[in-house]
């Protein structure tokens, strides 16, 4: 399979090149900041993977669906409405797009495991924690999990309790669909998360640790070979785990 990797100059991008490589494929371009993302300039890549900032994701992918290639987007901060322009472009042009607000396979259980969790207990709370150096806040894992939960707990008709009168300076972090997300960056943490569920006299807390790029790249490597089978959009692995 021709791969390109857009993105290619930054830390997760050299880790997707390695890996890629590794597998077998044929990595035919390596592009990155200020590099025009074309036909040409893609080199008939079967499959493009997108690593880069928020700021400049949309246009990307945008631009290697326009190129004639498939697309593996690991950037994260991907709103409902970017989603669907991205599902549209992907139909209209007749090329496939994964987006995945996390490749590690143990992010991807966590969120599944605390989805099923999310009605059988009276309190949710999340919390992710990463390296001083990520640009966003919170993270990709975090929203999608809040999400997830909330949405599980509204049709449940559950609401956390909180007693809560007065926070001004927003200690008791941000709501996402109703449940409290806090954004922790400290030097020594690379990428982790906890959602804490308690009941009276109970709790259970779920941990996702990632402790380097590695840990995402067999999740990168499943997308990059499943992409082309997968029509227009497809939001996160769980479909292609069979989960």
């Amino acid at each position: 399979m021709k791969v390109a990797v857009v993105g290619a100059a930054g830390r997760m991008g050299r880790s997707v090149c390695e890996a890629v490589e590794g597998a077998g494929h044929d990595l035919v371009a390596r592009l990155d900041a200020g590099d025009p993302i074309t036909a040409e300039s893609l080199a008939g890549a079967d499959v493009v993977v997108e690593f880069t900032v928020p700021s400049a994701t949309d246009a990307n992918v945008h631009a290697i669906l326009d190129a004639g290639s498939h697309v593996v987007v690991g950037t994260t901060g991907w709103t409902e409405e970017r989603l669907e322009a991205v599902r549209e472009h992907a139909v209209r042009v007749g090329k496939n797009a994964i987006i995945a607000p996390n490749y590690a396979l143990s992010a991807v259980l966590a969120m599944l495991f605390a989805e099923k969790a999310a009605a059988m207990f009276e309190s949710v709370e999340v919390i992710e924690l990463h390296h001083p150096d990520k640009v966003d806040a919170p993270s990709g894992t975090a929203t999608t999990s809040a999400q997830r939960i909330g949405a599980v707990r509204k049709e449940a008709g559950l609401a956390s309790p909180d007693a809560t009168q007065s926070d001004p300076l927003g200690t008791r972090g941000g709501q996402i669909d109703g449940v409290h997300v806090h954004a922790v960056r400290l030097r020594g943490l690379y990428a982790h998360e906890e959602i804490l569920l308690g009941n009276p006299g109970e709790q259970l807390t779920i941990r996702q640790d990632s402790f380097g790029r590695e840990s995402f790249m067999p999740g990168v490597l499943l997308a990059v070979r499943e992409v082309a089978g997968r029509p227009g959009l497809t939001y996160g692995l769980e479909s292609l785990l069979n989960l």
